[in-house]
Parts: C-alpha cells; sequence; structure tokens
C-alpha cells in the first residue's frame, strides 16, 4: 500500500502531522505509543496490515504526537492541555465531528477512573501490551 497522504494541523506554533486511512461510517483515532512516525509505519508490513484492517471499518485518523514523527520538533515539555489542544486541531483539520479514540501501547500505568469524566469521545479503547518475562 502507498503511504497516505500526511497533512499538518496547527496547533500553537506547532504544526501536528496527521493521515486519514479508509472511509468507514465512523472515524477513529489511533493514539500511538510513545514514538511514533505517521509515514514510516507503513514500511512494516505486520503494522501497514494492522492499520488497513482498522481502516477496512472506519475512517482511521493517525498522528504523530507534538515533537515526534513528522510533527514539529521543539525543546519544550508539553503540557496535557497542550496535548489536549493539539488533539482538537487534527480533529478539526479532519472534519471530524467526534471519533472513537484507540489509546495502544500504553507506555505507563494510570487510573482511567480520574481522567473519564473528562473523555469527550463515544467510544475509547485502551490497550496495553503486557511485559514478557523470560
Amino acid at each position: 500500500m502507498p503511504i497516505p497522504e500526511t497533512r499538518y494541523a496547527k496547533s500553537g506554533d506547532v504544526h501536528i502531522a496527521y493521515q486519514v486511512v479508509g472511509d468507514g461510517p465512523f472515524d477513529m483515532v489511533f493514539v500511538p505509543g510513545f514514538v511514533s512516525n505517521v509515514e514510516a509505519v507503513w514500511s512494516s508490513p505486520p503494522r501497514a496490515r494492522f492499520l488497513q484492517g482498522l481502516a477496512s471499518f472506519c475512517r482511521l485518523i493517525l498522528f504523530d504526537k507534538r515533537g515526534t514523527g513528522m510533527s514539529d520538533r521543539t525543546s519544550q515539555i508539553f503540557t496535557l492541555e497542550q496535548r489536549a489542544n493539539a488533539s482538537a486541531a487534527y480533529l478539526r483539520a479532519s472534519a471530524s465531528p467526534g471519533a472513537a479514540v484507540a489509546v495502544m501501547q500504553m507506555n505507563r500505568e494510570i487510573d482511567v477512573r480520574d481522567i473519564l469524566p473528562s473523555v469527550r469521545v463515544p467510544t475509547l479503547v485502551m490497550h496495553r501490551k503486557l511485559a514478557q518475562s523470560g
């Protein structure tokens, strides 16, 4: 599969890289793990198949977090508010009326009970890869 077009949404003084793949009946935002690159992910056949599978039933929105991948670099440490503003920017730019959110490969333990009241999405899917022993 060719690499989807990478677009950029402005969030403050930073450009956030994002891609929209598929044309299903609802939007799903794929939240990457600690490091991401919306263009490089397509060079991995297993990851490309996984993303194509998601895009087969939805309009999949991929993005690079502030300071990672194709998004603008900065030496600043981002606040939760800045991260939320970046999410709002690529959702507006992609014309998403609201999206299910899939949070993948969380890099630390969080207690989601504290954040659930502030989540304004129709569906939240969270996945954490368990550490392997041995």
